[in-house]
């Protein structure tokens, strides 16, 4: 069991409560602006609150030094400190452009106090709010009480659960070998498990309102600057198992400059678990190497049923990149960016670069994932023809 010092508690419960109270007073008043990107001159005594209350907190959990309750404790306290500068960020109280140190002097020390004690950006994670965010009578930690914002984390936790099931039955693989009998197994356990992602994603896109995501839960993920260091936004995309099945599908490999430069990027912002995951999956050959080597084999009932089962379950995995590229990453960001003004279109991404790059490093992604043809990049389009034409 988790046990916590009473300053560490205390500000636990200020981020399960009053912190929410005070986020969706703004988010109130924000939404019902014509411009609802404004947030300049709306709202400062209660963004003051929550600047004074949560810095007040944890000044005193910074006096208290390293408690030495070990990782689940340290991460978690590093959530709630980081839930509290991304909110402080979203509401303008800190704002990198203008700033070349931030502001949250106390907040930004504890952080990456933290941080460098176990291994982790010193900014709140996608774990913090989905595979790593214990709830209490019912409820888990939120910005705000909004039904999109639940929405929105309920399901992208639920496709991050099912892309990890994925991921752990294709390294089952590794030790039984391509031509395994159960390796048939464990790829049927493994399309079942994207058809699961795929099925969560269209809930999120049939139920999610795009202008509540757009403008009241998508600025919660804007990089923000700890210290001197401005730190990218949590991405959903930030744990191991999608890459996993990335590298063991041979959809992409680790030695292309952009896949790898990808996953460096990403290394910190995941749980140490997952970093050590996805260095190891890095230096394992590809299932789909395995399968073009014997191809000498496809006369061999084995080879036929379990080609067969490979080749399905690359593509749901590329559907899945499909549906996020064509349908969320549209839907949620794309259309709605499409009305703001060049003021606030800058400071769209939580990733960092502007828009339009973002996009087109997603499409990219997404044509690897999906192995399409492009004369441009390196996708597995011609050797996924080879493996399908083997087939009978």
């Amino acid at each position: 069991m988790k046990l916590l010092t009473p300053k560490t508690q205390a500000f636990d419960s200020w981020i399960r409560s009053q912190f929410v109270q005070l986020n969706d007073e703004l988010e109130g008043l924000y939404f019902q602006q014509e411009d609802k990107s404004n947030v300049q001159g709306i709202g400062d005594d209660t963004k003051q609150t929550l600047e004074r209350e949560g810095r007040d907190l944890i000044i005193e959990l910074l006096a208290e030094g390293n408690t030495d309750q070990g990782f689940d404790s340290a991460f978690d306290l590093l959530g709630n400190v980081g839930l509290y500068m991304a909110a402080c960020r979203r509401h303008e109280i800190t704002e990198p452009s203008r700033e070349t140190t931030s502001p949250l002097v106390e907040a930004s020390a504890l952080a990456m106090h933290i941080g460098a004690s176990i291994g982790v950006t010193p900014r709140f994670a996608t774990a913090h709010l989905t595979t790593h965010n214990s709830a209490q009578n019912g409820t888990y930690k939120r910005f705000t009480s909004l039904q999109d914002e639940k929405l929105f984390l309920d399901y992208n936790t639920r496709g991050i659960l099912a892309y990890k099931r994925a991921a752990e039955a294709l390294l089952k693989i590794q030790p039984l070998g391509i031509s395994h009998p159960i390796c048939h197994d464990l790829l049927v356990s493994c399309q079942k498990a994207l058809q699961e992602v795929i099925d969560s994603n269209a809930i999120l896109f049939e139920r999610l309102d795009a202008t509540r995501f757009f403008y009241c839960v998508r600025p919660y993920y804007k990089p923000y600057r700890v210290g001197s260091q401005v730190f990218r936004g949590a991405n959903a995309g930030d744990f191991a198992g999608i890459n996993v099945i990335d590298m063991q599908l041979g959809l992409c490999l680790a030695n292309d400059p952009d896949y790898s430069q990808l996953l460096v990027d990403k290394f910190l912002y995941m749980m140490p678990e997952d970093q050590t995951l996805l260095r190891d999956c890095m230096r394992r050959e590809s299932l789909m190497n395995k399968f073009l080597e014997a191809e000498n084999h496809s006369d061999q009932d084995w080879y036929q049923a379990n080609v067969s089962q490979f080749f399905k379950a690359c593509t749901l995995h590329g559907e899945t990149a499909n549906q996020h590229h064509e349908q969320l990453v549209n839907k949620y960001i794309t259309q709605p960016a499409s009305q703001l003004t060049q003021t606030h279109l800058s400071t769209v991404t939580a990733s960092g670069p502007p828009l339009a790059s973002l996009l087109s490093g997603l499409e990219k992604l997404k044509d690897k994932r999906m192995a399409n043809e492009r004369s441009d990049i390196l996708t597995r389009f011609d050797d996924l023809k080879i493996l399908k034409a083997s087939l009978r």
